[in-house]
């Protein structure tokens, strides 16, 4: 276990010095390649939850300490062996054992490994008492930054709570069942096959009873399926797509709405576009992976269609803009520790300007459809109701799903948040 921490306390160092949690775990798995994939899973699940949580065990940890820890590998290592007493089934007492041995691993001096097994005995000791003593410090409670509850609850007051502590849930593993090779039907009765439980959520979604490896799925490298959450599967169903169309994914990978719209309607004219190439290599597996040849790539910039763009009109576009991604925090808990009060200010700009870069290469009759993975108004409505203001070709159509609220999907059991825009040249 104290290999585990020790590289648990470099992922969680790594995020708070700005970098991507997911990123930061591929270069551990990169350079620790004799960990064994229990290793892997022990280490991700200790930092996401303790990232997941991270407002809660610092403020036990300033309770604890009469002033913080200089060395940040230790206030870490706290944390981590917090998360672990709190919310795993390893025993106490191994827990302490290996957190004090990790810290004489972490520095030289001897007081460290004092500091750190009296800490977390009082904390056994006064556990009830230190967690009732947060409970009036809401980021403690919610474990988000104090920003962002404000904004939430500024712009939901009825539902800003549920939002927050839907993204500090465990996120479901949703399938989406690839309609040109499969049926529902049929693919739920391969997974029960392997005993593997499932429910169908509508559409083309099912989500596991309890989550399992790809490896497990049957079919997975065949392509008969996919995992997608069942919020973003709304899209391309949205966008209402007819064969001999000509369709533009905007801002691609790693292609999951990309290949459901090539799924859903066959003999399609499909471009699939993104600016980073590293992303491409990725995107065009996963089309290999689902058998689907008959598509265009290009590496571009959706907000500079003039250094690809042939001219030719596109029947259907969509635009999966960059966003704060505040809408799927319980997939990536470093979300909230990464993002800035101006973060969503300087993603708005972002998103006007490939929103207005893109509308020229819709034909008219056409549509367009403006989606995030955010739950910020400033990324989501406010930037339509500002694009409509200004385009008076433009017209905006109802989103037709129930969960969907004037564009807006707030996050839930079964589906992350997102927001909706499906706009129409007139």
């Amino acid at each position: 276990m104290i290999e585990i921490q020790l590289l648990a306390i470099q992922a969680i160092g790594e995020v708070f010095a700005g970098a991507n949690l997911n990123e930061v775990l591929r270069n551990i798995w990169q350079i620790n390649s004799r960990l064994t994939p229990q290793q892997r899973g022990a280490i991700q699940d200790i930092a996401y939850g303790t990232l997941r949580h991270y407002g809660q065990l610092d403020a036990i940890l300033h309770q604890l300490l009469n002033k913080p820890a200089q060395d940040k590998s230790l206030h870490y290592l706290l944390a981590i062996a917090l998360y672990q007493l709190c919310y795993s089934k390893a025993p106490a007492h191994a827990i302490v054992d290996h957190a004090v041995s990790s810290s004489r691993k972490i520095t030289r001096n001897p007081a460290a490994s004092g500091l750190i097994n009296a800490v977390l005995r009082n904390f056994m000791r006064q556990r009830t008492l230190l967690l009732d003593q947060i409970k009036s410090n809401e980021v403690a409670r919610y474990s988000y930054p104090q920003w962002w509850i404000d904004k939430l609850r500024q712009q939901y007051p009825q539902d800003y709570k549920a939002i927050l502590l839907a993204g500090n849930e465990h996120p479901a593993m949703i399938l989406r069942i690839n309609s040109l090779r499969t049926s529902v039907n049929h693919y739920q009765a391969m997974l029960d096959a392997q005993g593997i439980g499932s429910e169908w959520l509508g559409g083309s979604a099912l989500q596991l009873i309890r989550p399992v490896s790809v490896e497990k799925l049957p079919g997975f490298s065949e392509g008969l399926v996919t995992v997608q959450d069942a919020g973003a599967q709304f899209a391309a169903p949205l966008l209402d797509v007819k064969a001999g169309m000509r369709v533009l994914d905007a801002c691609a990978a790693p292609g999951g709405k990309s290949t459901h719209l090539a799924e859903l309607t066959e003999n399609i004219k499909l471009t699939v576009l993104d600016k980073y190439e590293d992303r491409l290599t990725r995107l065009t597996e996963n089309f290999s992976r689902l058998q689907i040849t008959d598509y265009q790539l290009i590496c571009g910039d959706a907000m500079n269609p003039s250094q690809w763009w042939n001219g030719q009109l596109y029947d259907r576009i969509l635009a999966d803009v960059p966003c704060s991604a505040s809408g799927v925090v319980n997939r990536h808990p470093d979300i909230k520790w990464l993002r800035r009060p101006g973060d969503t200010d300087n993603f708005a700009q972002i998103q006007t300007t490939i929103l207005n870069e893109l509308w020229p290469l819709l034909r008219h009759g056409g549509k367009l459809l403006y989606a995030t993975c955010s739950v910020f108004n400033e990324e989501n409505n406010l930037i339509t109701e500002k694009f409509l203001s200004i385009h008076q070709d433009a017209s905006r159509l109802p989103c037709s799903h129930e969960e969907i609220n004037n564009g807006q999907l707030l996050p839930g059991p079964h589906h992350d948040g997102f927001f909706y825009a499906l706009l129409q040249k007139n």
